[in-house]
């Protein structure tokens, strides 16, 4: 099936053409786009380097949300019939997209999301992350009677229909655990396979302990408007 990698990159010039050499490398056939954030770097140029890219270059930093949207109107509009997000820093790797979309071909899922915690790896997060995903995992729960033990997990793959969904509609700033509880009400199926994740190949994340905290607190408001709101 036609499979696009969207990759969303804010000043990752120093990881770009690793991750873009390593999804070719495990995935020849998929295509790949590169949704450049606003980067100040030379993220859109390292990219394009690697002549295995096409890069979108968004005039101003829109967040992830808005990034991943417009990954999702270009497989949209491209007629892709599978779409996969994978970070910028390294974290996923890609040797693993075809346990992601195994399911999706198969089939059995609609939306298949890469967990860091379904079984024991050798991950390590840092302790505010952790709770966060703790804390959304119990959310999540106790809002939908199901259970995601990585609900912040950015390595996942979606099949047309939720393609066309979030190519019409995609939370913002943090979407991650919106978008589950968005296409469990939407009733898709939903599910987690294990992966093993790395540590980012270089910079730093943004997440720090306080704004973990205010990405707790908006993303559980913005998840309690989902669960309420008409999507169509």
């Amino acid at each position: 099936m036609k499979t696009l990698v969207i990759i969303p990159a804010f000043n990752e010039e120093k990881s770009i053409a690793s991750v873009i050499y390593a999804v070719k490398r495990a995935q020849p056939d998929m295509d790949i786009l590169i949704i450049n954030d606003g980067s100040k770097d030379r993220t859109s140029d390292v990219a394009r380097a690697t002549k295995h890219a096409v890069v979108i270059d968004l005039p101003v930093n829109l967040g992830i949300g808005g990034a991943m949207q417009t990954g999702y109107l270009y497989a949209a509009r491209h007629s892709f019939e599978i779409a996969v997000q994978i970070d910028a820093d390294g974290q996923h790797d890609p040797e693993a997209l075809a346990q992601l979309i195994a399911p999706l071909l198969s089939g059995q899922l609609d939306c298949c999301i890469g967990s860091r915690f379904l079984m024991k790896t050798s991950y390590r997060s840092a302790w505010n992350r952790r709770v966060g995903i703790l804390f959304f995992t119990w959310m999540i729960q106790w809002m939908i009677g199901k259970t995601f033990t990585d609900p912040t997990s950015g390595f996942r793959a979606v099949n047309r229909p939720i393609i066309e969904l979030f190519a019409s509609y995609y939370p913002e700033d943090y979407p991650e655990v919106e978008a589950v509880v968005l296409l469990e009400r939407q009733k898709f199926r939903v599910k987690e396979v294990s992966v093993l994740m790395h540590a980012r190949k270089a910079g730093r994340s943004s997440i720090t302990p306080l704004k973990s905290l205010y990405y707790m607190v908006k993303v559980s408001l913005a998840v309690f408007v989902t669960r309420i709101r008409n999507v169509s």
